[in-house]
């Protein structure tokens, strides 16, 4: 009896008694650590990170685990850029402005104040220039960054007395995140960098005046409204705040095809979800905060104004002093004024009005 006729009527004990067993390769199981930058109580934001691992998990029929960690569990919840560059976790996720003190440029990943808005952001990163120009600064650190979610329009925050006029943003000690900051110092607040965690006891024992974190829904989790009770809008500072996954990597090189596919679709799926969770609870957490005596006050337009003339100040200082900045900014900045000009005759309209209309 030859070989094909052993295959052909024994099947596979045939082929085994016959010393040809297949090759079997066992693909040998992945655990990552991902580090995040959000305390665990805030489901929207640190939520995301849990939505990205779980997805990782599932489409990989649990080859592929990643376990996500809070603040402090690993490393500080402003460590992860190092960390993740240093291998010390394979993953991070994090708003990419925390990280402006290394290079300005890290803000134009999250938001910069005037920028593009939640959906213009995304367009720019998808479908412009802005996955590829940031894939290429941040190899300098290790990182590949996929986008993580986004806020969507932020509020402007809540005080402990009213702003009136642009006196009354002098001497004011306010956490902002990031590099807001350069901007309020510029209009001579200033501003405090404090985790989500830290923030409530900050605002109570009055170590500082006033607090932006992101809108009603986590705003509310973290009692900002029991110590303040003045909640400006907008977050002029934030029209579109986006995180990031930060992926070390050498981490990711090391995958399978299939692999990175997964991580990549996972992102997008957390970057999409993120964005829905603040969309649907927003709207029920503002009613129960100002039910609760929360006053609604725009900013003043003399404030808004002068913030725009001293972020566009700042903006051109950055292009002449730093490249990386000028590289990314000028690309960015394009974007924008061409989706502005497409948003004022759709999105702006067709919102104008329906927040007019009766209901």
């Amino acid at each position: 009896m030859d070989r094909r006729s052993i295959i052909k009527h024994a099947g596979i004990a045939g082929v085994l008694a016959a010393g040809a067993a297949p090759a079997v390769h066992a693909q040998a199981a992945i655990r990552w650590r991902l580090t995040s930058s959000f305390p665990k109580a805030l489901d929207t934001i640190h939520g995301a990170a849990d939505v990205f691992a779980k997805k990782v998990n599932e489409m990989s029929g649990g080859k592929f685990s990643i376990t996500v960690h809070a603040p402090g569990e690993l490393v500080p919840a402003f460590g992860v850029v190092d960390a993740v560059q240093a291998g010390t976790v394979e993953a991070g996720h994090t708003a990419p402005y925390y990280y402006f003190g290394k290079d300005d440029t890290f803000a134009l990943g999250t938001a910069i104040p005037f920028g593009l808005n939640s959906r213009q952001l995304t367009a720019w990163y998808y479908d412009g220039n802005g996955l590829k120009l940031f894939r290429e600064f941040y190899n300098q650190y290790n990182i590949v960054n996929f986008p993580g979610g986004n806020t969507g329009a932020q509020m402007g925050g809540w005080f402990r007395k009213e702003v009136k006029t642009l006196a009354d943003i002098k001497g004011l000690k306010m956490r902002v995140g990031g590099f807001a900051g350069k901007v309020m110092t510029r209009m001579g607040a200033v501003p405090q960098n404090i985790p989500g965690g830290e923030i409530y006891q900050a605002l109570e024992k009055g170590t500082i005046d006033a607090t932006e974190w992101i809108g009603p829904y986590d705003d509310e989790k973290l009692g900002f409204q029991k110590v303040a009770k003045n909640y400006y809008y907008p977050g002029w500072w934030e029209g579109g705040a986006q995180l990031d996954f930060y992926i070390n990597k050498a981490a990711f090189n090391a995958l399978s095809t299939e692999n990175k596919a997964i991580v990549e679709c996972a992102a997008s799926h957390a970057h999409t979800t993120m964005q829905a969770m603040y969309d649907a609870r927003n709207p029920a957490a503002l009613k129960r905060l100002v039910a609760g005596g929360a006053k609604l006050l725009p900013f003043p337009k003399v404030v808004m104004d002068a913030a725009y003339k001293e972020s566009m100040a700042l903006y051109a200082e950055l292009s002449a002093s730093n490249p990386n900045w000028k590289k990314i900014y000028t690309d960015y900045s394009a974007f924008r004024k061409e989706q502005n000009l497409w948003f004022r005759f759709t999105e702006a309209q067709f919102d104008r009005y329906m927040q007019s209309a009766k209901l």
